[in-house]
């Protein structure tokens, strides 16, 4: 019995020994047969199987020389595939891994480059045309949609569009308001296509406001100027003139106001330039 458990530890040893022997030799079989059948799979356009084998042959480089040229032939001709059908996010990863890897060169940095730029246009293009979610989408791929410190372009093209939002919001409660002035030095301030579209419907209202409130004030001027009142036609006159130059209406109105000795008070919801 002494002598039967003596022998059964050096028994499992040999066993476990034998087994690791043969996973090696598989091992190194399978990986001296991995770069033909790369090859092979590459040579008959069957990038799938030649990507496997290509991951495979990169897990078992400790016991071979690494990957052939081949591997980095199926990563380019794949993720020119997948770009061709709009899958962005696996293209612009495979093509990465062939610029970080041996068979990396000059051209497949430049095909990384005019990728991630056609996608930043695609972008742009939809954030013009009011597309902000769209937008958004064809950034992701780049991790351009979302950063933590908000420097990513998607971030930039959200503050661009919150603005004009709050914006054209706050111009229509000043025309509802009937601040006619203020208003309009809102509606101007947009700067985005699609919210400048919006705003075509208040920016009407805002002048069929101004024009109303020019003929009651030149009617009051008819019969007599208001108290202390500075006289429209000169005030239109300045206003015009500094808009001319390229000024916002409400600050003209305001700078007008005030180089005729005037200043800027509230009339229940208008505005007014008196001495």
């Amino acid at each position: 019995m002494a002598l039967r458990q003596h022998r059964l530890p050096r028994l499992w040893l040999g066993l476990t020994l034998g087994l690791v022997a043969a996973a090696l030799g598989a091992a190194y079989w399978w990986d001296r047969q991995l770069p033909a059948r790369l090859d092979a799979a590459a040579a008959r356009g069957d990038l799938d199987a030649c990507l496997r084998y290509g991951e495979q042959l990169q897990a078992l480089r400790w016991l071979g020389d690494g990957a052939p040229g081949a591997q980095g032939e199926c990563r380019r001709r794949k993720a020119a595939q997948l770009w061709e059908q709009r899958q962005w996010a696996a293209a612009l990863q495979l093509q990465l891994q062939v610029v970080n890897s041996e068979a990396g060169q000059t051209d497949d940095r430049r095909q990384l480059d005019s990728w991630q730029n056609d996608l930043k246009q695609q972008a742009l293009e939809l954030f013009q045309a009011g597309d902000l979610e769209g937008s958004l989408a064809r950034l992701e791929p780049m991790g351009e949609h979302r950063r933590a410190d908000r420097s990513a372009l998607g971030d930039q093209l959200r503050q661009i569009w919150e603005r004009n939002r709050q914006g054209l919001e706050r111009a229509s409660r000043l025309a509802n308001e009937q601040r006619w002035w203020e208003a309009l030095d809102a509606v101007n301030r947009l700067d985005h296509p699609w919210w400048q579209e919006q705003g075509k419907t208040v920016r009407a209202q805002v002048q069929r406001g101004i024009s109303r409130l020019s003929a009651e004030e030149r009617q009051r001027d008819g019969h007599g100027e208001l108290p202390h009142g500075v006289p429209i036609e000169r005030l239109d006159a300045e206003v015009s003139r500094l808009i001319a130059q390229g000024m916002d209406d409400w600050e003209a109105f305001n700078k007008a106001c005030q180089s005729l000795g005037g200043r800027v008070v509230q009339m229940g919801p208008e505005s007014a330039c008196q001495r």
